[in-house]
């Protein structure tokens, strides 16, 4: 079938579809976490004492000694055998974005060849996978292929329903075998860890005595698109790069902003539901989803976790989504920006920090300027951002994700903190050396005797800022949403350990010198704010007038591509934060540079040869085509008598020569190699190589927009977005 057969083939079948048919949902109480190994089910299973180990080890992080893990392993054979399991997989996170898996069977022969079901303790605590085999980074080489996954107590075992049965699923660590971190979790942990030991030093020096372990929490708000899987598999782009390469922009987009929180499509709603029921199965506590700004996107919101969970969590539902929407003829497209002109997708992080004792330390309650404790935690992101903006850039950087920052959809490539007008107040006042009442945000009353008057937060949102105060945690916008969370995670983690180091420091030298704590911690925060309230903006983000000031005025960066992005992480201070908390040493920061280095370069020459191969095989024959037929019209009319006008031949002739001419370039920039470091070459992908693939796909949107619907061999955008 030829490409444009196939592309109206797909839309009559999408159209003369069958009636969705919709499924009565089971009971939430009935599937909450029926396939999660969670500690409910622990307490059913295990002795006293193996139960109340495992209790400790997931709410304290303490250590779990191998008698008691022979235990939990034996009941969660069982219970996975009862679900009709066969299968085991360590399933770990490498620095792909994406999670990996290893099957083993319980299966084992005796000495009589008998086929028995085995699970120890051992086989549950470790795995051998190929640790040569996954990206590294130099750490290891081909030949040295030998790396381990670990079981993480802390995050609970679940068991993963696809065609081929069901299985018991570990999440693990991946490590080499000289003890390198290859994935995103031991980071992750790490890095809780360090956060955690520096807030027990702020919070002692407070008067705190009966402090539990701290944990971060993450709630991921996940954005992406609907298109049918027709069209999907009619656009190599769309499979192999996740975004459309080529695409002229339809008539109606998101102008009329008709679409967010619109009315939900019955096809979508139907996927919707099984997808959550999904999630819920497996503990994921999905609370909230709608339509988004641009047409066929849709958000995801779970409730807060632990991060550790959540990352783990965050990557499960990626995988459940994609899945999900293949049952249901769609295809869900996690890019940054899979459609130019209309909104691309993001993944804001929420992301606090407490535990059971303090409750949440970002949460300032009704009268901030009292709570010494939170004005502390506060104080140290300020500071964070501030010196490790670079950093945050870094981790959030893509070539996906390079296609939202800076534009006024998504938050810019500075990196600034937005407090609210209240907070912001607050420490405008501490920098004066004063701490001043606030004012609540007053009663919302619109004069309607029907309507309920309520409590009117003590500030707005600031949808501009990259990290945003919103009422009791941080949100940090930037986060690109087919991104792990974990890169962000370990970043803000890490760089509040070093802040809370900081400001401990500081705390403890004015309480030597006599200061009492509220005078002391006005003094510590005064310091904090004049070295890094710079960092503070309420205005417009994205405009124009804060760009030059943010640089020129408050020495903030403006970091425009991962191409700049990247280089932060091997920053002398960059490299000392990590190394002094623990979190990364030198030589696993420096695999992660040449990791995402390498897949930045690796996706840009991938696109580059897509757009290639798509000009070259389908818009150029395209157009070949139709030049054809109108050429046989123009001669058959003139036959005839008839002079036909002959200008939409000739656009067509001249956008397809200027094409094929910038795809030769194109071709030629791709096969250079030749570059004087890992930086030059990013340079000349961001550079060089993407504004040629944007000049090809502006002479081939220019053709779409002239060449006969008939001939077309792609879905358009007006098809993919609106047709479900």
């Amino acid at each position: 079938m030829s490409g444009n057969a196939s592309r109206l083939s797909a839309i009559n079948a999408i159209t003369s579809g069958k009636d969705v048919t919709v499924e009565m949902p089971d009971p939430l109480s009935k599937i909450w976490a029926s396939d999660v190994f969670n500690l409910a089910k622990m307490e059913q299973t295990l002795s006293k004492n193996a139960f109340k180990a495992m209790k400790k080890t997931v709410q304290t992080g303490a250590p779990l000694d191998p008698a008691t893990a022979d235990v939990v392993a034996a009941a969660m054979k069982d219970w996975a055998l009862s679900k009709g399991a066969k299968f085991f997989s360590h399933i770990f996170y490498p620095m792909t974005n994406a999670t990996a898996e290893k099957h083993d069977g319980f299966i084992v022969t005796n000495s009589d060849g008998h086929a028995i079901t085995e699970f120890t303790g051992s086989l549950l605590i470790k795995g051998e996978p190929d640790g040569s085999s996954f990206p590294n980074g130099s750490l290891r080489m081909t030949n040295a292929a030998r790396g381990y996954t670990a079981w993480d107590p802390t995050s609970p075992c679940y068991i993963m329903y696809t065609a081929n049965g069901p299985t018991l699923m570990i999440p693990s660590v991946f490590m080499s075998w000289t003890g390198e971190a290859l994935d995103k979790k031991i980071p992750l942990m790490r890095s809780n860890a360090a956060m955690n030991k520096a807030a027990h030093k702020v919070l002692s020096l407070m008067g705190e005595t009966d402090i539990a372990t701290l944990n971060s929490s993450c709630g991921a708000e996940q954005e992406y698109f609907l298109i049918d899987e027709r069209f999907a598999t009619s656009r190599p782009d769309v499979l192999l790069a996740g975004r459309t390469l080529f695409g002229a922009p339809p008539a109606k987009g998101q102008q009329f902003d008709d679409h967010y929180f619109g009315a939900i499509p019955e096809r979508v709603q139907v996927f919707m539901q099984d997808f959550e029921d999904r999630l819920y199965k497996l503990g994921i506590p999905a609370k909230t989803h709608h339509n988004e700004v641009a047409p066929g996107q849709f958000e995801i919101a779970p409730y807060f976790e632990s991060a550790n969970i959540a990352a783990d969590h965050q990557q499960l539902l990626m995988t459940v989504l994609k899945n999900t929407a293949k049952k249901h003829g769609l295809h869900a497209l996690l890019h940054e920006k899979p459609f130019a002109g209309v909104n691309g997708s993001g993944k804001h992080v929420n992301w606090s920090v407490g535990n059971a004792t303090q409750g949440n330390l970002l949460d300032p309650g009704h009268t901030p300027e009292e709570n010494l404790n939170f004005l502390l935690f506060c104080g140290a992101v300020i500071r964070g951002v501030h010196l490790y903006g670079p950093l945050l850039r870094a981790v959030i950087a893509s070539a996906a994700n390079d296609h939202r920052l800076g534009a006024n959809e998504a938050p810019p490539a500075i990196l600034s903190v937005y407090l609210g007008d209240q907070l912001e107040k607050v420490f405008k006042d501490i920098q004066q050396g004063n701490l001043n009442p606030t004012e609540s945000g007053g009663l919302m009353d619109l004069g309607l005797s029907e309507i309920l008057t309520f409590t009117r937060d003590p500030g707005d949102r600031n949808r501009t800022s990259p990290f945003a105060f919103t009422g009791n945690r941080f949100e940090f916008r930037a986060v690109g949403s087919s991104q792990s969370v974990s890169g962000p995670l370990v970043a803000m983690n890490t760089m509040l350990a070093d802040s809370l180091n900081w400001i401990a420091g500081k705390l403890e030298a004015a309480f030597d010198s006599g200061l009492d704590q509220t005078t002391g911690v006005i003094a510590v925060l005064k310091e904090l704010m004049d070295k890094h309230g710079n960092v503070v903006f309420g205005g417009d983000g994205y405009s124009a007038e804060w760009h030059k000031m943010a640089v020129e005025e408050r020495g903030l960066k403006n970091i425009p591509t991962t191409a700049e992005a990247l280089p932060a992480l091997m920053e002398d201070s960059v490299k000392d934060l990590f190394k002094n908390t623990g979190v990364l040493t030198p030589v696993e920061l420096q695999s992660r540079y040449e990791v995402y280095s390498e897949q930045y370069i690796l996706s840009i020459e991938l696109e580059a040869k897509l757009v290639i191969e798509m000009a070259t095989t389908s818009i150029y024959p395209a157009a070949m085509t139709y030049l054809a037929e109108l050429g046989t019209s123009i001669s058959g009319a003139a036959a005839m008598g008839i002079e036909l006008d002959t200008g939409i031949a000739k656009k067509v002739a001249a956008e397809a020569d200027a094409m094929m001419k910038v795809v030769a370039t194109l071709g030629n920039a791709v096969e250079k190699h030749d570059f004087a470091s890992t930086e030059a070459h990013m340079q000349f992908c961001a550079y060089e190589i993407r504004p040629l693939m944007d000049l090809v796909r502006s002479h081939a949107d220019a053709l779409e927009m002239t060449v006969a619907n008939t001939v077309w061999p792609l879905p358009k955008y007006s098809e993919m977005l609106f047709i479900k």
